[in-house]
């Protein structure tokens, strides 16, 4: 993903460094002129104090890090309270076990040191909560927008590749034929282009279709496909959906397919394409295998979109929420996809 330099990370990490540095740096740097005349309390306090800085450091990472995605976003707001409230009585205590080292003549007291560094305390939390919520925002919108253009592409890609008129001067080639032989499959095979067509061209203009959809839609294909090749190859399919209220963004299966058809014929002597697509649990899991050589190594640039635009798109939507695995193993080229839906 291209992303803006707001969210490289090189940015982020030199722009927090810098921050932090003048933080420390700020109170030697204004009274640099005035060292000789302030008495040592007053240096003395000035050196806990920045060493105290240490300490909202690293509160402002433990909240925007830890405690506002595990806490603040799940709406565990008493867990939220009472863990600041704990790291700021924490920061206290380490902060009473220095006070004797650097300021030496006084007592310490809980109490007046915890009203001195409320309002640090304070400060750390809001700037630490605004900035985590600013920084999703800014990186939600972007992956927002990446998967938008990754759509837009990924839909234009596929009319153009899919739908080309080599698929579809074969399939009504082989409508010609039914016509001619009167065959009995002439009406099943238009209805199956008409629906796989009407689903191609309008149906994956919405954002998740129903799985049950999907699965027809790759069903039609793959039937269309095999009056392509006909007694030329081995193809076996298995579907088990028991989920077809499923939803899923469409169009995320076929192009498995499609390359399986694609280099799943040609220079082999028994071509064999095997399809396996199940559904249970809130899970689909989709194996597909087909007989290649390792000379069949061509790629037409204009059928398909491509295995790697394929994981593109999964990793921006389902992102931590599939496993995709491509092997070749003795002659198969395999692709397993499992994918958790999403709730």
């Amino acid at each position: 993903m291209k992303v803006n330099w707001q969210l490289n990370k090189n940015s982020i990490l030199a722009l927090h460094a810098l921050v932090w540095v003048m933080i420390f740096l700020l109170p030697f740097i204004f009274s640099a002129e005035n060292d000789s005349s302030r008495d040592a309390n007053d240096l003395a306090f000035r050196n806990l104090n920045t060493v105290t800085n240490l300490f909202w450091m690293g509160l402002f990472y433990l909240n925007a890090l830890v405690l506002i995605p595990r806490l603040f976003y799940k709406h565990k707001y008493i867990y939220l309270i009472f863990s600041l409230v704990l790291s700021f009585f924490i920061i206290m205590l380490f902060h009473g076990a220095l006070f004797e080292p650097f300021v030496q003549g006084h007592d310490f007291n809980f109490f007046r040191s915890s009203a001195h560094n409320i309002i640090p305390f304070l400060f750390t939390v809001t700037v630490s909560t605004t900035y985590k919520i600013i920084y999703d925002k800014i990186k939600a919108d972007a992956v927002a927008a990446e998967i938008q253009k990754e759509n837009l592409k990924t839909e234009l890609s596929f009319l153009r590749s899919q739908i080309s008129p080599h698929f579809l001067f074969n399939v009504l080639n082989n409508i010609v034929a039914m016509v001619r032989l009167k065959s009995e499959e002439l009406e099943p095979t238009i209805i199956k282009l008409s629906s796989l067509l009407q689903y191609m061209l309008y149906e994956t203009d919405e954002e998740k279709v129903l799985l049950r959809n999907e699965e027809e839609s790759l069903q039609n294909y793959i039937d269309l496909q095999r009056l392509r090749f006909s007694s030329k190859l081995t193809l076996n399919t298995n579907f088990e959906v028991k989920e077809e209220w499923q939803t899923i963004e469409p169009m995320l299966l076929i192009p498995f397919v499609e390359n399986a058809f694609k280099h799943g014929n040609g220079l082999l002597d028994n071509p064999e394409i095997d399809i396996d697509l199940k559904s249970s649990n809130n899970q689909l899991d989709f194996l597909i295998k087909n007989k290649y050589v390792s000379s069949d190594t061509a790629k037409d640039k204009t059928s398909g979109i491509g295995l790697a635009n394929v994981k593109r798109r999964l990793e921006l939507l389902y992102n931590n929420q599939h496993q995709l695995t491509i092997n070749k193993t003795d002659g198969w080229f395999i692709v397993s996809l499992q994918l958790t839906f999403k709730s």
